[in-house]
């Protein structure tokens, strides 16, 4: 009996949306993380991204637990010496939540070109809204007009 693995044309691709108002960051973003990877298919591969699309909206309602928001710090390094700089999670989701939630799943990937190509897959957004139309549901009375 050989051990299965899957080819790249064999991989189909779906699309996922996560409403995070209200959900904890990290259960968040291990789900999320865990099917950009394609952990939750039976055809998973370490060595091949077999991961769906990942579409994250009310990113701005996300929580922290237990005092993270101001205790946790992120971290950016420009390069230069002394470039070293540090903001609470508290300032970052207040920026740009739509960043904190990204840095976070991008935390719980891979490190290395198979993450880079994987992390493509997710989207976040702010607000409730996201332009992806295919995901969206359509109201075929509307279509029907509008191709008239």
């Amino acid at each position: 009996m050989t051990t299965y693995s899957p080819k790249a044309s064999e991989i189909t691709r779906a699309w996922h949306v996560i409403d995070a108002d209200g959900m904890v960051l990290g259960r968040l973003c291990t789900e999320a993380a865990r099917v950009l990877r394609g952990k939750h298919k039976p055809t998973f591969a370490p060595h091949i991204d077999t991961g769906d699309h990942v579409i994250v909206v009310n990113a701005s309602k996300v929580v922290l637990t237990k005092g993270k928001a101001a205790n946790k710090e992120v971290f950016r390094h420009s390069g230069y010496p002394g470039g070293l700089k540090r903001e609470s999670y508290a300032a970052l989701l207040e920026r740009n939540p739509a960043e904190a939630v990204r840095r976070s799943i991008r935390g719980m990937l891979p490190h290395g070109p198979l993450g880079r190509q994987q992390i493509k897959k997710l989207k976040v957004y702010a607000g409730p809204e996201h332009p992806h139309a295919a995901q969206q549901p359509v109201n075929l009375e509307l279509a029907a007009a509008k191709a008239r």
